[in-house]
Formats: structure tokens, sequence, C-alpha cells
């Protein structure tokens, strides 16, 4: 993944630099460079609007108690979209711009979801032999136990300062 990402950033600015060379040289560079600026502007503008629309779903998911998972997910890919949009070049603006098409948000969503709930473990983890580790409430898979519906006890902060006080002074009159 770093191969990659190293890569990316060495070929991602000289294709940039080529493509600007190669419509600058058809066009002129002042019509590239204002072409550039332009494409620039309306992408900010469209970030700006994207982010709003997906802000206010959040807002709305939240308020009806639902977890915006597709929501956040999109918020993610406009910020990606916006920082691609101000990146200068024909290339990451004709990305940023794919990002922000709600079709194209959509698929790349359900991939990246796809992707990802691949990699998530509900629960926790096993600590020790036959352990339930983790954060032990809900649903565990994995681990040494399997499936363990439920979780643990809840007990009330004073009740078990009431029964650690009464230990002690059971312990404190043993003594006498």
């Amino acid at each position: 993944m770093f191969v990659l990402l190293l890569l990316a950033l060495l070929c991602v600015p000289l294709l940039e630099l080529y493509v600007i060379i190669q419509v600058a040289g058809g066009m002129g560079t002042g019509q590239t460079i204002v072409l550039l600026v332009v494409v620039s502007v309306v992408g900010a503008w469209m970030v700006r609007r994207s982010g709003l629309g997906v802000l206010n779903q959040i807002r709305a998911r939240l308020s009806r108690g639902e977890l915006p998972a597709a929501e956040l997910v999109d918020g993610l890919l406009i910020l990606v979209a916006g920082a691609l949009m101000l990146t200068p070049g024909f290339i990451t603006d004709a990305v940023g711009l794919l990002l922000l098409f709600f079709p194209t948000r959509v698929l790349v969503r359900s991939l990246l979801m796809r992707h990802f709930s691949k990699k998530v473990t509900v629960g926790g983890w096993s600590a020790g032999p036959g352990g339930r580790g983790g954060f032990g409430f809900g649903y565990s898979s994995g681990g040494a136990g399997g499936f363990h519906p439920g979780g643990p006890d809840v007990r009330d902060v004073n009740e078990v300062r009431e029964i650690r006080d009464s230990r002690q002074s059971s312990e404190d009159s043993d003594g006498d």
C-alpha cells in the first residue's frame, strides 16, 4: 500500500504537468491557466453545495436516532473531491468532479463500504485462555468463545461501594 501511495505521489504530478503542457500547447498558456482557475472555483462551489447537503442528511439521520454511515462516507468522499479540485491539474480535477457527481459517489461509496465491512470485526477480542476480553458488551464474533449474546452485569456504583465497604468492615471485625 505504501508503495502505491509513493508511486501515486511521484507519478500524478508528472502526469498533471504533461497534460497541462499539452493543453497549453493547443489552447495557449493564458487560456489554460484561466481554465484551471475556473474549474477550481466551480469545483469549490460544488464541494460546498454537496457538503452542506450531506451535513443536513447526517443531522436528519442523527435526529431520528439512526447511524449515518453512508452519509459519513459521502462526506469523506466530498472532502477528498475538494482536495483534488484545489490541486492544480486536469486529471485531479476530473477525478474530483467524478466524486462530486452523486451516481459516481454512490458507486465509490458502495465499493468502499463493501471493502471495509469485510475488515471490521464486531465485538472484541479474546483475552487469555477462554477469556472474553474486548469491551464486553453487545455481540462478539471470533475469539475463543464464538457467539456471545448479552453482555456484562451492570451494577450501580453505590452498590459496588456498599459491597466493598461491608467486606472491608467484616474483615476488620474478624481481625479483632
